[in-house]
């Protein structure tokens, strides 16, 4: 049996920033077991590469979760990286750290540590900041942030026009002194290529030998020696072996697979271990329970304009961008599905923008759950609008069906439960066709494509979200941080309540989703989370 001081479960994106700096400190003999594969792939590097590893089993986990009663009972399409990467290898990559008060309200939920004056430092630690470094920013992290202003597509500029006609504020920078408003998104680009934790922080350190990785490994329970964790177990090339931790273990596997490990190793809810027959080792209610997430829809529209169809629906086009890409490492294929967008309050009473927007200068209508293929637009001049609210209240959970650790979980997706989300999407609604009427954007749409004009009412417009609304794939909180156990399963320094030598450092440990998109976020809990173990262990 191979002994370790650390085990690390999962090279997401936390996972490679964990063992990072675990391996820096050179003084612990570290293993990281990740289920998937290498993240040497051309679709990977490549970032409009998203449109192929959206719907591909080698690198995603492509989990459905349970028909929800919001949606019109349909199920939902929920991928999860499964690659070294993790998630942060196959996302849009959009650099969004959230709002400021996102992280205050952590602090306020009695996670001491975790306000965002608190947090900020790691915000900066992991940043490689285009513009230099500010209060607000950072030069010489791993991750490199992009400006691709000068690169979005004419109808970028048109849709902030637009917003500046209804009053909302431009702004160049979401991760500054200015949160709120209408721009272009930073994106986590480095010469034209995708900037991962896999590439930046595991990548140079695998060569120095402080770390042994072994990938295809799936880890199929924690071993716990009473109430602390020795080590796992996990299967890899069709054979079972075990590791020791003399330190710990430190999850990383992700929103779903946390709670599942933990689950299937008998660190849950009691009665749904001994549904299963699994012998509970610690009975956490909280273990699975309280997943956030953003749900959100795309409005389509034909418009009068050449926008990105024109450029990559045929193959000549496709082409053309190929080549330009090869030579130049710019154009459409250097950039995120989403260019334009922002943070926006649907009402001006209101205190902290509640909907976060989305422009894409691309469409792709028939692309549906994971069978959608958004590198196939469709073959006119049309675009997308979209939004989905910043701070749902609703909850939902992740549960085991199996004591089997290869049948996948079930995922309760538990949206729109609350009269607070269900109006923040109705004033979503009501939001994109004010701006889809107001010139100049209204000036270039031709007709609107999805939902379509003759749905007008609040009524038919909240059925049409019911029945088109996606997740926007940022589920988190399942094993959320918080001073009581009997409602949150880590506490502060992420130690799990009750058990020892056990960590959990992943977007599940989210108090409450951000506002925005959360690889930024589970990269900055990655950074304090290590320099918390590294503190705890000095």
């Amino acid at each position: 049996m191979d002994t370790f001081d650390y085990i690390i479960v999962g090279a997401g994106t936390a996972g490679c920033v964990v063992a990072r700096r675990l391996a820096d400190r050179g003084r612990d003999r570290l293993l990281v077991l990740e289920a998937g594969g290498s993240d040497l792939r051309f679709w990977i590097q490549v970032p409009i590469g998203y449109g192929r590893t959206f719907n591909d089993p080698r690198v995603n986990w492509m989990y459905q979760s349970e028909p929800d009663p919001a949606l019109a009972g349909r199920p939902g399409f929920c991928p999860r990286g499964k690659v070294l990467g993790g998630s942060g290898s196959i996302n849009a990559m959009v650099y969004a750290r959230g709002l400021a008060r996102d992280f205050d309200d952590w602090a306020a939920r009695g996670n001491s540590g975790w306000s965002y004056r608190e947090v900020l430092p790691f915000f900066l630690r992991a940043e490689d900041y285009y513009g230099g470094a500010s209060e607000f920013h950072a030069r010489g992290g791993p991750m490199h942030v992009t400006d691709v202003s000068t690169q979005a597509h004419p109808l970028c500029r048109v849709f902030v026009d637009t917003c500046a006609a209804l009053g909302y504020p431009h702004s160049s920078d979401f991760n500054g002194g200015q949160s709120e408003g209408v721009g272009i998104y930073d994106i986590n680009t480095r010469g034209g290529m995708r900037e991962s934790t896999a590439k930046r922080y595991l990548h140079p350190v695998l060569v120095s030998g402080r770390l042994k990785l072994r990938l295809d490994a799936q880890v199929l329970r924690i071993r716990f020696e009473g109430r602390r964790a020795a080590g796992v177990s996990y299967r890899q090339n069709n054979s079972t072996h075990e590791a020791t931790a003399r330190k710990g273990v430190i999850l990383c596997a992700g929103a779903i697979n946390t709670p599942q490990l933990l689950q299937l190793s008998g660190v849950g809810p009691a009665e749904l271990l001994r549904r299963h027959g699994i012998q509970v080792v610690a009975d956490h209610p909280a273990v699975g329970r309280h997943l956030q997430d953003h749900v959100g829809i795309s409005n389509f529209y034909k418009c009068r304009v050449p926008t990105l169809n024109d450029e990559l629906y045929s193959w000549s086009g496709k082409l053309w961008a190929g080549l330009k890409y090869v030579l130049t490492r710019r154009g459409p294929l250097s950039l995120s599905v989403n260019q334009g967008g922002g943070f926006v309050r649907s009402d001006p009473a209101l205190k902290f923008p509640n909907l976060q927007l989305y422009f894409n200068p691309l469409s792709y209508t028939t692309a549906v759950g994971p069978d959608r293929r958004l590198m196939n637009p469709d073959p006119f001049s049309a675009f997308l609008l979209g939004f989905n609210p910043c701070r749902p209240t609703s909850e939902g959970r992740v549960e085991i069906r199996s004591p089997d650790p290869l049948i996948a979980p079930s995922i309760q997706t538990g949206y729109l439960s609350t009269d607070h989300d269900v109006a923040d999407v109705t004033a979503g609604v009501r939001l994109m066709r004010r701006i889809a009427g107001t010139a100049p954007l209204s000036d270039v749409i031709v007709s609107e494509i999805q939902p379509g004009a003759a749905k007008r009412s609040d009524t038919e417009l909240m059925a049409d979200f019911r029945e088109r609304a996606t997740s926007v794939f940022h589920v988190s909180c399942t094993c959320r941080m918080g001073p009581d156990p009997a409602s949150s399963v880590v506490d502060s320094h992420l130690r799990v309540h009750g058990l020892d030598g056990l960590r959990i450092v992943d977007a599940s440990v989210f108090p409450t989703v951000t506002s925005g998109n959360t690889n930024a976020p589970t990269v900055m809990v990655a950074e304090k989370g290590s320099a918390l173990i590294a503190e705890d262990d000095a």
